[in-house]
């Protein structure tokens, strides 16, 4: 199918507010990820060495394509917004149940204080099944994006509400040169214009305001409906069940990104498969 235009309100040559940085809960979780970095950067040389010798990363953006939803299943033992959700959630265990669910890719928190991740969740996740695995983090610096390619990851995250343009950019070339794919993460149609300059390929739009944590349902569906079609379109929070994934469904969403609902699930297997059988409306 031929793409559309981008509406004015996401096309690259429209004027855009001036970038200032994260206030409320996504400041504070990008200000402590800022000093991870900083305390992990000596060892960037490293891992660059080490990725040298590592197989190409498995495609990610094309997991994500199909006639039904695309399921993005995320390990998830707590977060700000809900605090405990299944602590003692074992990440391979739980990333086999996905994939026999039919999860096309699967996230793995890494973030240690207020999600509860590590990258040896990423690390034995990535060895333990096929689907790519995406790194998903509060990324600030270069060195978080080869310590994803070197524990597994095939793409890791960008938020752009966390991210300067230059910033944004910066990392999302860097990305390209450590040999994986990024989801971009946006909330609003500046956001989207910043990701289409760059040339994101996949795009996550967020439910959810990382900065005062509240959801709106309707964000999602409003703002993938302006991206071009031949970019994937990601819906993220807020859906737990296959009624919710419908909105996105209709307004041409290719995926989508999950994880409290089916992390605490007694049955994540079936939970997965139910939500991988929404039928999806092209764009």
């Amino acid at each position: 199918m031929e793409s559309r235009a981008p509406s004015s309100a996401a096309s690259s040559s429209t004027a855009k507010p001036a970038w200032s940085p994260p206030s409320g809960t996504l400041g504070a979780l990008t200000r402590a990820a800022h000093e991870r970095a900083n305390a992990d950067a000596a060892g960037l040389p490293e891992l660059r060495a080490q990725a040298r010798d590592l197989p190409k990363a498995v495609p990610f953006a094309t997991a994500l394509r199909g006639d039904t939803i695309r399921v993005i299943a995320e390990i998830k033992r707590s977060s700000p917004s809900k605090g405990d959700i299944a602590p003692s959630l074992d990440a391979v265990s739980q990333a086999k149940l996905y994939a026999a669910g039919g999860a096309a890719a699967i996230s793995v928190l890494t973030e240690p204080d207020k999600f509860g991740g590590t990258l040896s969740d990423l690390r034995a996740v990535s060895a333990a099944v096929s689907a790519p695995a995406l790194r998903k983090d509060f990324i600030v610096h270069p060195v978080q994006l080869w310590q994803a390619r070197v524990n597994g990851a095939a793409a890791a995250l960008l938020i752009a509400r966390a991210l300067s343009p230059s910033n944004l950019a910066l990392l999302f070339n860097e990305a390209a040169a450590a040999g994986i794919e990024t989801l971009v993460e946006v909330r609003d149609e500046t956001e989207l214009a910043r990701a289409l300059d760059i040339g994101a390929r996949v795009i996550g739009v967020n439910n959810r305001n990382l900065e005062t944590l509240e959801i709106d349902v309707s964000n999602a569906p409003r703002v993938i409906a302006l991206i071009p079609s031949h970019i994937i379109a990601v819906a993220e929070s807020g859906m737990q069940t296959v009624d919710d994934v419908s909105a996105p469904a209709r307004a041409g969403a290719d995926a989508i990104l999950v994880g409290s609902a089916i992390s605490a699930s007694t049955n994540p297997e079936a939970a997965v498969r139910a939500l991988s059988r929404v039928a999806r409306v092209s764009r």
